[in-house]
């Protein structure tokens, strides 16, 4: 499950989505430069091959672990998307190109928004959508809607098996795991799946928040909001804090957790992106990335807990906080708030955010676990399921069950 939200004012675009997965499913930030192909080429995305193209742009990508594809990311000339599982009547494949597949393809091979939505949409007319999609449960599968933003403007492409609608964005717009775009919503959408994934009430929340924007910053909110729980998300006995943009797994039939967020500004006179590469941007640190400014993040993580991985390191941070989010987030929440600021009013270059970044994460996981009496506020069915995603993961972090 996943947020993504746009705000198209005159000269400037805002962009913003949570990527919302499995729990113990690490998110990575990838760069991959331009690059020339030979005529003829293969190009092996998750499931399927497709014909390569003879040149593709320089990417930045956050991506699960495991996949080719990627849940959001943006290339060298501005364009920026953002995908979401959508839940239709159409039959689901057992095999094609996933939507997080066509991101990045669309990403490789597009320079403007609007090229983007034609790469994606002849993508699927020609090799279809399809294939798993979960990390847990591999056979999870769905159709696709995206956000396409650049410098210009924005598209709304929404999808239910080789068919698909789309629509210029005016003003605000966000997308939360639901057909909105009509009458194609009215014929393809499956109402059912669409409610128990919580998307009506995230994309009224996202919406609400989207149209106020005024910059970067809100947007920044938006992704850390819980709804009406403040600091704590608010968990439902079925599934969890899924009815939130910062997104809380521990329900008894369906969860996901947010394991990647991802904010951005495009304007005509440059483009500036921010990414956590960390889960939950409740307690995550946004920081300024670029196309162009590859990082050496350390070795790509996996399923399990590691402390060479800038992702698993936030994860003894986070798995304690929402414990007692009430009590242990404000011990660090000024601090990242001002420390986001001035980045945001005089960007550093990325390599000496994400250092002062992994500073700052070490002192407030160390800050945290001194305060952290082992008490933990969350439903019992939500400190159940944590307990055996930390089991899973290997994580050292006792768990109250």
């Amino acid at each position: 499950m996943c947020d993504t939200a746009v705000v198209v004012r005159a000269g400037r675009v805002l962009f913003a989505k949570n990527s919302d997965r499995d729990p113990n499913e690490a998110q990575l930030l990838d760069w991959r430069p331009r690059a020339a192909h030979p005529p003829g080429e293969a190009l092996r995305c998750t499931w399927i091959a497709v014909p390569q193209v003879a040149e593709t742009n320089a990417v930045l990508l956050s991506r699960p672990f495991w996949m080719w594809g990627a849940e959001m990311g943006a290339n060298e000339h501005g364009v920026v998307i953002g995908n979401e599982a959508v839940f239709t009547t159409e039959p689901l494949a057992e095999s094609g190109l996933t939507g997080m597949d066509l991101l990045r393809l669309a990403l490789e091979r597009a320079a403007s928004a609007e090229a983007a939505v034609e790469v994606i949409t002849d993508l699927l007319e020609h090799h279809g959508q399809g294939g798993g999609c979960g990390h847990e449960h591999r056979s999870f599968s769905y159709h696709n809607s995206f956000l396409v933003a650049d410098p210009g403007g924005a598209f709304v492409l929404e999808t239910a098996g080789r068919r698909w609608a789309a629509e210029r964005v005016s003003g605000a717009r966000s997308i939360s795991n639901g057909l909105t775009l009509e009458p194609f919503a009215s014929r393809y959408a499956d109402g059912l799946r669409t409610r128990a994934s919580g998307a009506p009430a995230r994309r009224r929340c996202t919406t609400a928040s989207a149209q106020a924007a005024r910059g970067p910053a809100d947007l920044m909110a938006l992704l850390r909001d819980h709804g009406d729980g403040g600091d704590a998300p608010l968990y439902a006995l079925l599934n969890g804090g899924m009815n939130a943009p910062c997104m809380h797994a521990g329900g008894l039939v369906v969860n996901s957790q947010t394991t990647g967020s991802w904010v951005s500004e495009l304007s005509r006179t440059g483009v500036r992106h921010w990414a956590t590469g960390t889960a939950a941007p409740c307690t995550s640190l946004f920081k300024p990335v670029a196309v162009d400014a590859p990082l050496d993040l350390g070795p790509a993580p996996g399923d399990t807990a590691d402390d060479a991985s800038l992702w698993w390191r936030h994860e003894h941070l986070h798995r304690r906080v929402l414990r007692d989010p009430a009590r242990l987030l404000p011990l660090f929440r000024e601090e990242r708030d001002a420390l986001e600021a001035a980045w945001r009013a005089a960007p550093p270059e990325p390599a000496s955010a994400f250092a002062e970044g992994d500073r700052r994460l070490a002192d407030w996981t160390r800050r945290v676990a001194e305060a952290d009496t082992g008490a933990d506020t969350r439903p019992f069915a939500a400190r159940r399921y944590w307990a055996t995603r930390d089991r899973r993961a290997g994580l050292a972090l006792a768990s109250a069950a």
